[in-house]
């Protein structure tokens, strides 16, 4: 009975079927998401159009999989086109600030101190992460022991910062959610570039929890939560590869 007046408050479905194609009308690129036929709009009235056929398609088997009302909480691709659209467009330097600040609390970069284990495993999984992002990208993270923050140089930061001013829109709007997803920007980029699948990069964001479940026992609430958070890995990662198509 509690979900009901949630459910009243969400539009109904109003169109018979969602599906992708070329977008419509002069100067106009891209692919739009067609509700029989018509694009919607998003929050700030911008028609729903994205760069890639792939990704249209993925946006609207959301808009198809609703059934009679219109559910948002279970649309991430559609919210993160959204938020392509109607704010990156407008704030490419903000965000793109917003990603180096994640840089530089970046969680592969904080390892432990203790036990022996973890701390090789973290050398190991996260370290080899980090010499990718130097070998590939030349982001020069360093990485330090425990949890008291250590600053990264500028020099580092600006060059994350510059990457993720030369990324596309629909790029950058992943790389963002990827960063606060997984605490990561170094994983976020990884991502993009198809270097670790989602599933991958949430399990390294996840490495301590996972060592600490492998030594104490499951807990039901933290398995839970992390099955939720493979999904958005999961969304990002068809995120990224649809752009890539």
């Amino acid at each position: 009975m509690a979900d009901k007046p949630d459910l009243l408050q969400r539009p109904r479905r109003f169109y018979k079927v969602a599906t992708a194609g070329p977008a419509k009308g002069d100067g106009v690129g891209g692919f739009a998401v067609l509700l029989d036929g018509r694009t919607p709009k998003s929050p700030a009235r911008s028609p729903l159009v994205l760069p890639t056929l792939a990704l249209a398609q993925l946006v609207a088997a959301e808009w198809e999989a609703q059934v009679e009302v219109i559910d948002s909480t279970a649309m991430p691709a559609t919210r993160l086109a959204f938020t392509a659209i109607d704010r990156i467009r407008e704030t490419r330097a903000e965000v793109a600030a917003e990603v180096a600040a994640y840089a530089g609390s970046d969680l592969l970069c904080y390892w432990a101190d203790h036990p022996t284990p973890l701390v090789e495993r973290q050398k190991r999984d996260w370290g080899a992460m980090l010499d990718w992002a130097r070998a590939e990208l030349d982001v020069h993270l360093v990485p330090a022991s425990g949890v008291i923050h250590t600053a990264q140089s500028p020099a580092a930061l600006a060059s994350v910062e510059g990457l993720a001013l030369t990324l596309d829109d629909f790029s950058l709007a992943g790389v963002a959610y990827g960063a606060g997803l997984f605490g990561s920007t170094v994983l976020a980029l990884a991502l993009r570039t198809g270097k670790v699948t989602g599933r991958k990069a949430l399990e390294l964001s996840r490495l301590e929890e996972i060592f600490q479940a492998e030594t104490w026992g499951q807990d039901a609430e933290a398995v839970a939560r992390a099955e939720a958070l493979a999904v958005e890995a999961q969304v990002l990662e068809r995120w990224f590869a649809a752009l890539r198509r």
